[in-house]
């Protein structure tokens, strides 16, 4: 398997980072159980001593049952969003693998220590696509498409180099080469 990390450009107004954790020479997303424990590693590494929570925008039923069952603290933002503080490791897995097909956010920093109501209620009504606006305002933003194995970080202080610093620690004596993409 190979973390994938390369700065993106999409446009002058943002800066962001891709990561893509892919398997085998035709760069197939890696998906299911290894997946999980990639990005269940990933995360908190790059969040660093930042606190840090995740955004759900679908499944908030069943999500919030999860939650419920296994005593996970949870806000109800709108009928569709919810927001989980920095779930411990093993719970994470968990999460990544009963939630294999979703698309989350995550959002690091001093801002997420207090509700953010103008950020959440833009998540409510736009996706995902409400970081853009937002992302200066905390470490950074992050969109987690655990289906095709990327995740993309919006930064203006995480650069690739720092994003690959972090990250190897965790991944180290895994089968998960990290490179940086020129």
């Amino acid at each position: 398997m190979i973390l994938e990390i390369e700065p993106m450009d999409l446009g002058q107004d943002v800066r962001a980072i891709g990561l893509e954790l892919v398997d085998g020479p035709d760069r197939e997303p890696v998906r299911g159980e290894d997946a999980a424990q990639v990005w269940s590693a990933v995360l908190p590494m790059l969040a660093g001593k930042e606190t840090w929570v995740l955004d759900f925008l679908s499944k908030a039923d069943r999500l919030r049952a999860f939650c419920r069952a296994k005593s996970i603290p949870f806000r109800e933002i709108s009928r569709a969003v919810t927001v989980l503080t920095a779930p411990p490791p093993e719970i994470l897995i968990q999460l990544f693998r009963n939630f294999a097909n979703e698309t989350l956010g995550i959002r690091a920093g001093n801002a997420v220590q207090t509700a953010d109501a103008p950020l959440e209620g833009e998540l409510a009504s736009r996706g995902l696509d409400a970081y853009h606006a937002s992302y200066p305002r905390y470490a950074f933003c992050g969109i987690c498409d655990l289906e095709n194995g990327s995740l993309v970080l919006l930064s203006n202080s995480l650069w690739a180099t720092e994003a690959s610093r972090r990250i190897r620690p965790a991944l180290n004596g895994t089968d998960v080469k990290v490179q940086i993409a020129s």
